[in-house]
Parts: structure tokens; sequence; C-alpha cells
């Protein structure tokens, strides 16, 4: 039997079981439950890179100018504790990313002020999250496929570069559940679109939902120096060169990014997402960086903080990115509709 036969036959037991699930939860033999304050997910629909945790910091900092008390609940994916833990109460910040995943550790410092739960179930998160912390709004980090836990508000983001080949079920294509269940999506954003051109087969499935099509464009603002965190404006590495590294789900979009630098590219090891670097692989990286006359290692601000490593000859900074949505306004009504009802 080859492997494109296998591959049908994993996607076609795939969807019958995620089929069957999510009619359970429809017909309530599995059931929903809710938690006493609103909850806001941000999910995706496709495996990996769609922008998930960047849109996480970006909606807890709007929420916060808004008055209102954030908490974050994530699974903390590829952490090493299996339990339900308090990440930080957002005053207090952990030393080590391993116990509670890379991105609630990034989360973490990059925001003050907003308590953060990792574990399986989102419920039990929450509850914990609303017993320990009393928040107005708490956000789901990847929440678009927990329907265990009731939302007010369902974002999903789909990511620019998708093509219609990527819109099958795993493992055959990309997707985690079928495209269809874009029904349950309150917004719908279609992310990085400054980086890839969407293409018209993207926009009109969106549009078939109709949903109005909200635009998210990922740009980078400045650069994070390794160890010392001092901040540089992104002229220090033009027409310098630079070798990358990234452990991203969507390490091609962090390399068309820099290609929109001044910049000179000479080189880019990529690993899968949520990648544990070893001494090894650091040296590994910092030796092509050399061996292509790299004078900067540049990396994301969520690889920067699995690093612990002493580098010999080159100057290591990760690019902080901001986020812009298109139109602003229909992003940001539906959320200010929803806390307009916090009491």
């Amino acid at each position: 039997m080859n492997g494109k036969i296998i591959s049908s036959l994993l996607t076609l037991l795939y969807n019958v079981l995620v089929s069957v699930r999510n009619f359970f939860y429809k017909v309530q033999i599995l059931s929903t439950k809710s938690l006493k304050c609103k909850i806001i997910s941000i999910g995706n629909i496709t495996i990996g890179g769609a922008g998930k945790t960047p849109t996480v910091e970006y909606l807890s900092k709007l929420l916060q100018s808004k008055g209102y008390k954030v908490g974050i609940i994530s699974r903390g994916y590829k952490r090493k504790s299996k339990s339900t833990l308090i990440v930080t109460d957002g005053i207090d910040k952990p030393e080590s990313w391993e116990d509670v995943g890379d991105e609630p550790f990034l989360l973490a410092h990059k925001l003050d002020n907003v308590p953060i739960v990792v574990g399986a179930s989102k419920y039990e998160s929450g509850a914990i999250m609303i017993e320990k912390f009393q928040p107005d709004v708490i956000l789901v980090d990847d929440g678009f496929q927990h329907l265990s836990l009731n939302r007010d508000l369902d974002i999903v983001l789909v990511n620019s570069k998708d093509m219609q080949s990527d819109h099958k079920l795993i493992p055959s294509g990309k997707l985690r559940e079928p495209i269809s269940n874009l029904n349950r999506a309150d917004l719908i954003i279609i992310t990085k679109s400054n980086i890839h051109k969407p293409t018209n087969y993207l926009i009109n499935i969106i549009k078939s939902f109709n949903r109005t099509i909200i635009y998210n464009e990922i740009k980078i603002k400045d650069l994070l120096q390794y160890k010392s965190n001092e901040t540089n404006k992104l002229e220090k590495i033009a027409n310098k060169k630079v070798y990358l590294f990234s452990a991203l789900g969507d390490n091609e979009s962090f390399k068309k990014m820099m290609e929109n630098t001044d910049a000179d590219i000479v080189g880019h090891s990529k690993y899968l997402d949520h990648h544990h670097y070893t001494s090894d692989d650091l040296k590994y990286i910092e030796h092509n960086a050399i061996k292509n006359s790299a004078e900067f290692l540049i990396t994301t601000e969520k690889d920067l903080v699995k690093i612990n490593f002493k580098f010999k000859k080159t100057e290591v900074y990760a690019v902080r990115m901001k986020m812009l949505f298109k139109p602003e306004s229909l992003f940001r009504e539906p959320i200010e509709n929803l806390l307009s009802k916090v009491t």
C-alpha cells in the first residue's frame, strides 16, 4: 500500500472522528460548559503559523487600555509539566519556559498585570483563572476546536498563504477540521496579508460564510538584543549579512518578512514549531553564520526565550513585531459590543 493511499485512509478516519465529535457536541451528548465571565477564543482551522499568540498579545493590550481585567488560558504546548498550573499572576514572571511552554512564557514576560494559566482542559484552566484572579475577560489561546468551553466571541485566523490544496484534512492537508466549520466563527481574519497575497479561492471561501473579511498585517517594529535586552532600530542590520534561525509553525513567513528589510540574508536554519534548541543546534547555527560571513544572527522573540548559549563571535537579535488590522473598526466593533455587556 503506497503512501498516498495510507494518507487518504488516515484523512478519512480523521474526518469521521472529527465529524462525530462535533455532532455529539451539537446534539449535547457531549456537554459545553460556561464560565462566569466573557470568553474570547483566538484560534485557527489549520495547523500552525496563523499568528494566534501575537493576536492574543494585541488583544490583551487593547482590552487593558479600555480598563478591563484580562486573563489568558493556553495549553502550553510541549511543556514538561502535565498539570494545570498558573504561569504568572501578572506580576511575578516565570523563570523557565520548559515547565509552562514557550508561548505562555513569552506572553508572561511581554504583558503586565495579565495572569496566565496553562492546562489541557480549557474549562478547568478558566475556572482556576476566575477563582484566583476574577478577570472581566478570558482570552483562550488556540480555542476554536475546544468545544467543551462556551465562548462569547470566536475569532479564527486564516494564514494568507493558504492554498486550496492546503484545505484538506490532516494528514493529506493542513485542516484540523472541515473548512465548512468556519461557519462557527464570529470573526475571520486573513493574517500576514502584507507578506502573502491571499488567493481568490481564500477570499471567496470566507465570503461564502457571509463574513466581512478583516485583514491582518504583521511588520517588524525593532530589534531586541540577546542577553542585554536592549532595543535597536531595524537600520542596524541594513545592508548587513544576516543569518536567520527559527522554530515556528510558519518559518517561510518569517523569512519573507526579513526579505522585505534591507538586510542581506545569507542563510536560514529552520526547525519545527516549539523546537527545544540544543547546544549542538546553536553551534551548528553559529557555524553556518560564520561560514557565510554573517555579521548578525536574527531570530524571533519566541525562539529567543528558549536560548541559553554563549555565542562566540556573532551578535544575536530577535525581531519584535507589530500588528495592524484592516479595517480596524470592523475588528474592534464586535469586541467592544461584547464588552459593553460586562458589569
